[in-house]
């Protein structure tokens, strides 16, 4: 039976969007390469809202967010549409963000990352880290990465989510997906259990708090390969954000776990074509060595950029060099390339003279 919101789905897929956006008050919008329109000229009234939200979500979920104010969980239109849903309460009344999930687990090769990314997949334990913000598509590099292993060799993959996004099935692997909160409370439980149930590789959903990047570090030092994902943009802000999670007495143990335990760092950012519509992705990648490990235990992370830019020879890219690529290859802008680079130096002589005087201006 089709539901109203159904409609606006639909609208979704058709415009090759990513989000659907509904906000009491504000007519419907979705984002599409980046970009969010209206497509419709409808403001959304408070009752709009309930007969477009209460349908497709789940009792128990519904009076959590009518009492609380969220609620998450995916919800699947039809065999080829799923999409994760976050509701919220806001000042204006109902909200609700709509993710589209694709169904095919594109592999490595079609979302045209570095080759050496299936490197992680190869590795029996310690911790990998895949970051970047909001949307820049890590859960489909990860799912991509996950499914490398499921076709290719013979494990025990247990995954803690919330929501479930990418559906696998087993192939080669026994592939175990647990949601949180209805299949196991938190991402520190599911993380937890997964320590008595025969597991090769944990794939954690988000690392946000002290109890699930203790615990991970420590799945990682007895002998799991744990995935984990993190809103961090390069390398260098990954290590210090899962030392500045502990307290301050903690952090040269932490220090020492993470140096033993951290095998790499994919950071991924999404940038804007202008060869055609869409985006491209740019990857960071650092792989753990002994001068790495040196450094994180030091708390030196600023030389990190230094390791990874000459550790070429052994797979690792420094973002901006990724940056740089898609420049000299004409698929991003000098604009979109100067906005993503951490070294903005370095590409303000490709802007155009007003930008360059503008950035100049700004110090940047």
């Amino acid at each position: 039976m089709s539901n109203k919101i159904d409609e606006y789905f639909r609208i979704l897929v058709e415009q090759g969007g990513s989000d659907l956006h509904l906000s009491e008050g504000q007519p419907p919008k979705i984002r599409v390469h980046g970009e969010v329109t209206a497509v419709s000229e409808h403001e959304l009234t408070h009752q709009d809202m309930i007969d477009l939200m209460e349908p497709i979500c789940p009792p128990k979920l519904w009076q959590d967010f009518t009492e609380g104010g969220d609620a998450d969980f995916a919800y699947e239109m039809d065999e080829t549409s799923r999409f994760r849903c976050n509701y919220m309460k806001q000042q204006r009344g109902y909200c609700c963000v709509f993710r589209l999930i694709p169904t095919k687990i594109l592999t490595l090769e079609q979302l045209n990352v570095p080759e050496q990314i299936k490197r992680f997949g190869e590795m029996r334990s310690g911790l990998v880290l895949v970051t970047g913000p909001t949307g820049s598509g890590k859960s489909t590099t990860l799912a991509a990465l996950i499914d490398y292993i499921n076709t290719n060799f013979s494990r025990h993959i247990i995954t803690v989510e919330e929501p479930i996004e990418f559906v696998h099935p087993s192939k080669n692997s026994i592939i175990t997906q647990r949601e949180v909160p209805s299949n196991c409370p938190t991402f520190a439980d599911g993380l937890r259990a997964s320590l008595r149930e025969d597991a090769d590789i944990v794939l954690v959903g988000e690392m946000r708090d002290l109890e699930t990047i203790s615990l991970a570090l420590t799945a990682a030092e007895t002998g799991l390969l744990v995935f984990g994902t993190l809103h961090t943009n390069n390398a260098r802000k990954t290590v210090d954000r899962i030392i500045d999670v502990f307290p301050a007495e903690q952090q040269s143990q932490a220090r020492t776990m993470l140096a033993g335990s951290l095998r790499g760092v994919v950071a991924q950012l999404l940038m804007k074509r202008c060869d055609k519509p869409g985006r491209v992705a740019v990857n960071e990648i650092l792989f753990a060595t002994p001068a790495v490990s040196a450094i994180i235990r030091e708390g030196a992370t600023q030389k990190l950029a230094d390791v990874i830019t000459g550790g070429k020879g052994l797979g690792m890219q420094f973002m901006d060099d990724a940056i740089w690529q898609k420049l000299q290859q004409g698929l991003v802008s000098p604009e979109e390339a100067y906005m993503k680079a951490i070294d903005k130096g370095r590409f303000k002589n490709f802007l155009p003279k007003e930008m360059a005087n503008m950035a100049n201006a700004g110090g940047a």
